[in-house]
């Protein structure tokens, strides 16, 4: 059984989409592992998280909304999961997303001068889901 991190991100905890991503990953037949709800994401976690990204001009946009507010962070599990949730989560700007996805339906359309804001997060391969269970659950192994 293969697992993945999920992440919903302070704007769908915002706007109150916790519940609706999770009857999604429900209905789709995934194991909730474990969920925690994050008041607060410090920035040195986030910079672990989006290490790839760091040195980027944009960075401090993507740090500064994902420390913004609460997230709801978890572990889900199922056959394919890491592909699976990928093609549920849609495209990362929501303005591409399809009719169906998450981001589809529930995302908004950034500005050319905004930080994307695109609702969740998910593992898009098997050696990041084991680095992001990890890091968010204290060397959790998948």
């Amino acid at each position: 059984m293969e697992k993945t991190f999920f992440m919903v991100k302070p704007d769908g905890v915002r706007r109150g989409l916790v519940g609706k991503v999770l009857t999604r990953i429900e209905n789709r037949g995934f194991r909730l592992e474990k969920m925690e709800y994050r008041h607060q994401v410090s920035s040195q976690l986030i910079d672990q998280h989006y290490h790839e990204l760091v040195d980027k001009a944009f960075y401090p946009g993507i740090r500064d909304f994902m420390t913004s507010g609460p997230i709801v962070v978890g572990i889900i599990s199922g056959e394919k999961v890491i592909e699976t949730w990928r093609s549920m989560m849609g495209s990362t700007r929501p303005e591409e997303a399809l009719p169906g996805t998450i981001r589809g339906d529930f995302g908004q359309a950034a500005a050319p001068t905004q930080t994307i804001q695109n609702i969740v997060h998910g593992s898009d391969s098997l050696e990041n889901a084991k680095r992001e269970i990890a890091l968010w659950f204290d060397n959790e192994s998948v």
